[in-house]
């Protein structure tokens, strides 16, 4: 894959790839204004390809985009390992193929696109990046409660049982109360809030599925 920027600065892509182990200056900075400029531009492409998706979910989502693994294999998508500018040991210890070094550096990349040539420069460089990843993940995610559903139907569990638990404020602009609730033999119940009743219910089915996927865990 072809990063889809070309840069009238190269210092500042050379800045991008080089890592804390060569000395000062380095990527950190960098690293730490991509890392808020990234969140927001996948944010904005969640929000407008899951118009339905309660906050727990689109922040699932972009959990699932940007984390450091995912990060590094976009990184290596662009072949940025190979531009990489390492201290001693680092070279010695294959840093230019860690996932963590990866991720930092495309993060220290698209905020040195922003440094370049702007916000709307940036915001097309990530969005020709993570097009395509999120039509996938629109096309395989399913909501909060149907993968409850199916994870209790999968172990012979009785299925979950929401209840509206109150409601506040004026007709446009309520906030609904509602908890999940699964009976013996697990018996678990957590409760949410939302600007409606079915974004309520998506959290809270989301708040029972970590509970019981932490439980399996830890079993």
């Amino acid at each position: 894959m072809e990063p889809n920027y070309r840069f009238r600065d190269p210092t500042l892509a050379q800045l991008a790839l080089t890592h804390r182990s060569v000395g000062k200056p380095n990527n950190e900075r960098l690293e730490f204004l991509g890392d808020a400029l990234l969140g927001a531009i996948v944010a904005e492409m969640l929000y407008e390809a899951h118009p339905r998706a309660s906050e727990g979910e689109l922040s699932r989502l972009r959990a699932q985009l940007v984390n450091g693994q995912a990060l590094a294999v976009v990184a290596r998508e662009l072949d940025l390992g190979d531009g990489l500018k390492l201290g001693p040991g680092e070279l010695k210890s294959g840093g230019f193929r860690r996932d963590s070094i990866l991720a930092d550096a495309f993060e220290a990349m698209v905020a040195a696109v922003y440094q370049d040539g702007g916000f709307d420069a940036c915001r097309e460089f990530v969005r020709g990046l993570f097009a395509e990843r999120i039509a996938a993940l629109r096309r395989s995610s399913k909501d909060a409660k149907t993968r409850l559903q199916e994870w209790l139907q999968a172990k012979g569990l009785p299925l979950p049982h929401y209840e509206l638990v109150a409601s506040h404020g004026e007709d446009h602009a309520k906030t609904f109360e509602v908890s999940c609730s699964i009976g013996e033999p697990i018996a678990f119940t957590a409760e949410a809030h939302g600007g409606s009743r079915r974004a309520a219910e998506q959290d809270a089915a989301e708040a029972v599925l970590n509970q019981l996927l932490e439980q399996q865990r830890d079993a």
